[in-house]
C-alpha cells in the first residue's frame, strides 16, 4: 500500500511540474505578441473629421486609400454608424 501511495505522489510531482512548465511557456507566448503588436501599432499623423454623407469608402478614396487601408489605421470605427464631425485617421506610420 506505501507502495502505491509513494508512486502516486511521484506521478502527481511529474504533473504538476508539467502543468506550470505550460503555464509558464503560455504566458511567455502572450507576453511575447502583446509587445509585438505593441510595436507594430499605427501612429495616426493625419486626422480629418467627417462630414454629411461620407461613410469609410468615400472617406477612404477622397484620401486615395484602400478601404483595407483606412480601416488598419481606424481599428475601432464603425462604418455603419460614422457621424458629423467623429475624427478620422487619413494617415499613419508604423
Amino acid at each position: 500500500m506505501a507502495k502505491n501511495a509513494s508512486l502516486f505522489v511521484k506521478m502527481a510531482a511529474v504533473l504538476s511540474l508539467f502543468l506550470l512548465l505550460v503555464v509558464l511557456s503560455e504566458s511567455r507566448f502572450t507576453l511575447t505578441d502583446g509587445v509585438q503588436k505593441a510595436k507594430s501599432a499605427l501612429v495616426c499623423s493625419q486626422v480629418v473629421g467627417v462630414e454629411a454623407g461620407d461613410d469609410c469608402t468615400i472617406i477612404s478614396k477622397e484620401f486615395g486609400m484602400s478601404l483595407a487601408s483606412f480601416l488598419a489605421i481606424n481599428p475601432n470605427i464603425n462604418c455603419e454608424s460614422v457621424f458629423v464631425g467623429q475624427w478620422v485617421c487619413i494617415d499613419g506610420s508604423a
